[in-house]
């Protein structure tokens, strides 16, 4: 691996790392939830272009790297708590730790990986990588906060209205 995508690498572990933190210390809505996955889906438009392109099963493989190895840390260490009316992300020190331990092990990966394709698939590749870890990650996620929203609307600890009955 050259100097600047070893640059590259650790600027873009640093923003995350400090993204994360800050995003400890505000509220938490569905939407800043949603938005990250739904934003990364655009990145799939890069599979346009043919040298972008891998082979189906080294995608999947990718992909559920991802979503079954990866996401489960970022799973377990991510705590929803509640403040009066605002859920937020309570800050763990083994969440930062584990970024850090996904940023190393993608640096080992990646200088493996380029071994066998090129940089633009070594780039598509990771993109299923990370893209398989978030959305499990921000799914958790959410249910976590609606369970969480539900509890302080009352509608987990009463029983749901009966419905009216249908006219016809």
């Amino acid at each position: 691996m050259g100097l600047l995508p070893l640059v590259a690498t650790l600027l873009g572990g640093l923003v995350i790392l400090i993204w994360r933190i800050r995003e400890t210390q505000r509220p938490l809505t569905a939407r800043l939830i949603l938005i990250p996955p739904l934003g990364m889906t655009t990145g799939f438009l890069m599979f346009l272009a043919p040298q972008t392109r891998v082979p189906v099963p080294v995608g999947l493989a990718a992909f559920f790297a991802g979503a079954i190895f990866l996401s489960y840390p970022l799973i377990r260490t991510s705590t929803l708590t509640r403040s009066g009316d605002a859920v937020l992300l309570q800050r763990s020190r083994w969440f930062l730790v584990i970024l850090l331990a996904l940023l190393v092990v993608r640096l080992a990966a990646r200088h493996y990986v380029e071994q066998y394709v090129d940089v633009l698939q070594t780039g598509s590749v990771f993109f299923l990588v990370a893209y398989g870890m978030l959305v499990p990650w921000r799914v958790a996620m959410y249910l976590r906060y609606r369970a969480l929203m539900r509890v302080r609307e009352g509608s987990a600890l009463s029983p749901r209205p009966p419905l009216p009955p249908v006219q016809g």
